[in-house]
This record gives C-alpha cells, structure tokens and sequence, in this order.
C-alpha cells in the first residue's frame, strides 16, 4: 500500500466516502518451480501537504512534495511450494505452504496545505474577494462573516512568476484555544512562508482587528508569527478606508481594492518580494508516543490457561499455523510433526492439557489428541 503525492487533488474527500483498502492477494505457484505472482501495489493518491498518522499520534509519512511517496504497508512472504517438502519417502507432497498475512495498519489522513502566501485575517475583511482578485481560484464569497468555511487556494502570476496563495478562514479572538474555527485552520498556515494580513478598511479600528489577529496567531504558534509579513487594508473604495489610507502614517502598509483591482499589482509584487528572501518554514515532526518492552526471545513460547481450554503464543508456532493449509492431511501431518518439534506438546502435556481440550494458537482452534 503506497502513499502518492499529487497536484491533481485538493482534499482528502475520496477517503471519507471509503476508509478500508485491501491489496489483492498473490497467485499460487506452478509447475517446474515457478513462484507465483506477488499482489499488486495499490497507489492511493493524496494531495500535497498531507501528513499520515497512526493509530498514536505518531507520525508515518510526510507527502510534502509532488510525487513523494511512502510505503505504509506491505503484503505478507509467500509460502513454499510443495517440491520443497519432498523426502525420500515422499516424492510427490500433497500441501504447500500458505503465505503469510499482510501488514494492517490504522492511518489518519490530515491535510496540512502548502501555500507561498497565506492571506490571514478576521472574519468578513474580503480574503476570499482579494484570493479571486489576484488569482483564478473562484472562492464562494458573499457579505457574512466565516463564508469561506474551507481552506481555498489559487496560483498569481506576475512578471514570469507565480506563487501560491492560500485563503485561511477568518480569526476571532480566542481561535488559538479553538474559538470559530480556531485550530482546524491556524494549523493550515503552519507551512506558509509569507502571511498577508487582510484587513477591512471600513471597519471602525482596523489595526485594533490586526492586533488580535496577530495574538492568535502567536498563541498558536511563536514561529509562525515571527513568519515575513504584510499587511493588506482592504476596501479602499469605500469612504472610510480612503480617509484611513490618507491620514495613516504605518510603514509597509498596502491599500487595496479587491474589488475595484486598486494596489493589488504593488501588494503581489510585495509579497513575491518577500517569498524569494523567506526561509524555509519548520516543520517539526508530530511527537512519538515510544513504549519500551522487554525483548523477548524469538523461539519463547507462553501457554496460558483460559476459560475455553489452553492458549498458545510464540512468534514460531503462530507463524507456523498461518502457513499450514488446515484443508490438506499431508499439510496437518507435518504440522502435527512440527509441533512436536517445537516442544509444543510437551509443554502443553506439562501445563495439564487433557485429551478433548481446546487448544487455541493465532486464532485456530485444535481439539488436542495426544
């Protein structure tokens, strides 16, 4: 099972309408030794940024670029065929052995994006109107506050060159500690290189509104606030962010008009500026839950008694069951001899196994016939 990076998709969508997938199993083998054919790869394709996770939080695989891939899980060894068994006493075997089972594993998809520029601001301050603006992405935008409920992105282009744009969903106060839509979208800015901060220049203190916004995000991330950055007042046409741009004395400020297209040529070019001289952004791996135990010996066999009989475990003999065709007498036979072999009747013999008990190995279970 193979985890494959694309640019073709934009959401993990395909894997909540599914969430099991299973490799095909390997053909049998054939006359004059042939093996048979393993199963095939199963390629799941991802959008770029996700992150998988398993079942402890711990990080598996990273797809942060087109076409990275990772194995997340792999198909059991085949089993040998029956010429391998053959004996002086036994030229032509009935049984073969089975293939192991393949690797299971419990994965958690999470969509981090990976944009250029991210546009940051509260709520209604026109992020969606300015993403359209200056890209071909077509964002739904209407005059309320959270329209845009999911990350959006779009490519801008500007003498010969292009750069992501990411709309992150509007910050309140309190979205670090997971007010609005709080921490399901700060984290989708973790791995922006350059913040715009989007401002409503209409409204009644637009730098109080870029104060709050730049808290959350340094409660939600000190390195991420500490990220280049700009800030974009926006709604120049209208009356009061035409007076606030003629009487405002701050530095580095853009006034634009996503709708009208006024200064946005000047905020583009500003903001690929800042994108050639940003570092890499960090990207601290998730931390790993580690449990230590105690080594054990490959060969250590544990019986225990249970309600329902006696139960085997041990890495040898569970993998011995999982090769034996239960279905063939010759294969039952040498397994009983394999048994034997491993000490496993003795030692179910010396734990007070009787005859007509059940015997319990891998899942199996075997009336035990001395």
């Amino acid at each position: 099972m193979i985890l494959k990076a694309t640019t073709d998709l934009t959401d993990l969508s395909e894997y909540k309408r599914r969430v099991n997938w299973q490799g095909e199993a390997g053909a049998d083998g054939a006359g004059g030794r042939k093996t048979g054919r393993n199963g095939a790869d199963i390629v799941l394709e991802v959008p770029v940024g996700t992150l998988a996770l398993d079942r402890d939080g711990a990080l598996v695989a990273d797809l942060d670029r087109p076409g990275a891939t990772a194995v997340v899980a792999r198909g059991g060894a085949g089993g040998r065929g029956n010429v391998h068994f053959k004996s002086s006493t036994r030229h032509a075997p009935d049984y073969a052995e089975q293939g192991l089972t393949g690797e299971e594993l419990q994965l958690t998809l999470d969509l981090k994006l990976i944009a250029d520029i991210g546009l940051v601001g509260p709520p209604n301050a026109g992020k969606s109107s300015l993403l359209a603006a200056l890209t071909a992405a077509r964002p739904k935008v209407a005059d309320y506050p959270f329209t845009t409920l999911d990350p959006e992105l779009g490519v801008a282009e500007i003498d010969d060159t292009r750069v992501v744009i990411a709309d992150i969903p509007g910050l309140i106060e309190g979205a670090a500690q997971g007010a609005g839509l709080g921490q399901r979208f700060l984290r989708h800015v973790e791995r922006t290189r350059v913040l715009v901060y989007v401002l409503d220049g209409s409204s009644p203190d637009p730098w109080q509104n870029l104060e709050t916004v730049r808290k959350e995000v340094e409660q939600f991330s000190r390195e991420l606030s500490q990220r280049p950055y700009l800030v974009a007042v926006n709604k120049i046409d209208l009356e009061p962010a035409r007076l606030l741009s003629k009487r405002t004395r701050r530095k580095g400020v853009h006034f634009v008009s996503a709708l009208a297209g006024d200064g946005l040529p000047e905020l583009l070019r500003a903001a690929i500026k800042a994108v050639a001289s940003a570092p890499e952004p960090s990207q601290p791996a998730p931390p790993r839950n580690v449990t230590k135990l105690a080594v054990k010996p490959s060969g250590e066999m544990v019986i225990e008694r249970r309600p329902f009989g006696y139960e085997v475990r041990g890495e040898r003999v569970e993998r011995l069951v999982e090769r034996t065709d239960l279905e063939s007498e010759g294969s039952l036979a040498r397994f009983q001899t394999e048994l034997d072999r491993l000490g496993v009747n003795a030692a179910l013999e010396t734990a007070g196994v009787q005859p007509g008990d059940t015997v319990r190995v891998a899942g199996v279970e075997f009336e035990y016939q001395p």
